[in-house]
């Protein structure tokens, strides 16, 4: 089973970031935290876990039986906020680090590259470097660092990763770590990871379509995190609003055909959502994500829900 969907904690990186940190320590209390600028998770000792723990993380691909699994950033430290340089910095410190963990195991592991999204020029070279120097499999980034998908000054971006021949996972922040937090109500029983997810998600995919980008790009491969979002339950309406609103009468918009040129992964929690999914946009545009080590993992291989096809799907969105 190959797993695209699964992030890590380096402890080369710890540091790297100036007074951001990340920092891995003690807090008052005596208990573990780990701190991200004035963010702090408070009981998090992530050492002792298969976030940073290799062996651990071994064990639990073998229990789940994952083959190959995809290591990704961190979403609470991507940094998209911060100064560019100091970003920059820390996504050289973060690649070169995850590069010298997967050469660890190598059959077991690839990685994607944190990238500073925030300034497309140092973004480009850090792309570059990461993929081919590092050998690195693809770029990994937040929904929110600026600008939104849509816009022109990605261009560059997106020919970049067609001309390296590697895809593009996008995976959200929480709001208020990196970047602003726009409702305080998603603070209110962590809906930040569900509700504040679906809609980073959704409106990352309506950018992208609705702006043109899979037209625009054609080669061009993005996986969306956690199914994509709401975007599948809402693509009769993104459908009927890309082809009636005054915006869209020069240019009409065929939604549910351009949704099915992104890929997905599988990770929501439901049967019923996923062949909502497999239906709207095809069984083959769908791989496996597990979020392994995090508080939504599954805990045994019969909950993931693996069928054959999925390591297809990840053969040819990975290029392996």
């Amino acid at each position: 089973m190959i797993d695209v969907h699964a992030h890590v904690v380096l402890e080369g990186t710890m540091g790297c970031a100036g007074d951001y940190g990340p920092e891995l320590g003690t807090g008052p209390d005596g208990r573990a935290r780990f701190r991200v600028g004035d963010y702090v998770l408070d009981g998090v000792d992530y050492r002792s876990t298969a976030f940073m723990d290799l062996d651990r993380r071994v064990e639990a691909c073998d229990r789940l039986g994952i083959d190959l699994q995809v290591l990704s950033p961190n979403p609470l430290t991507y940094f998209h906020h911060i100064d560019a340089g100091l970003a920059a910095n820390y996504c050289r410190w973060h690649n070169d680090a995850m590069a010298e963990l997967v050469a660890q195991r190598p059959d077991r592991f690839a990685g994607f590259a944190q990238l500073p999204m925030q300034d497309i020029d140092l973004a480009l070279t850090e792309f570059r470097r990461a993929v081919l120097d590092l050998g690195l499999i693809g770029a990994y980034i937040g929904t929110d660092f600026g600008t939104t998908f849509d816009d022109r000054s990605l261009d560059g971006f997106w020919e970049v990763a067609v001309d390296l021949d590697v895809p593009v996972f996008i995976h959200p922040a929480p709001g208020g770590i990196d970047g602003p937090l726009r409702d305080p109500r998603l603070r209110n029983f962590d809906l930040d990871l569900s509700l504040g997810f679906a809609y980073e998600e959704t409106l990352a995919i309506a950018h992208l379509i609705y702006g043109g980008v899979l037209e625009r790009h054609r080669d061009l491969d993005i996986c969306i995190s956690h199914g994509g979002g709401a975007a599948a339950f809402m693509a009769g309406r993104l459908d009927h609003q890309g082809r009636t609103r005054p915006w869209a009468r020069d240019r009409p918009v065929d939604f549910e055909a351009q949704l099915a040129k992104l890929w997905f992964d599988h990770h929501v929690h439901d049967r019923r959502a996923l062949g909502l999914l497999v239906e709207v946009v095809g069984a083959d545009r769908v791989v496996v994500g597990t979020n392994l080590a995090g508080w939504d993992a599954p805990a045994s291989a019969a909950e993931i829900g693996y069928e054959p096809h999925h390591d297809d799907n990840a053969r040819r969105l990975l290029r392996r």
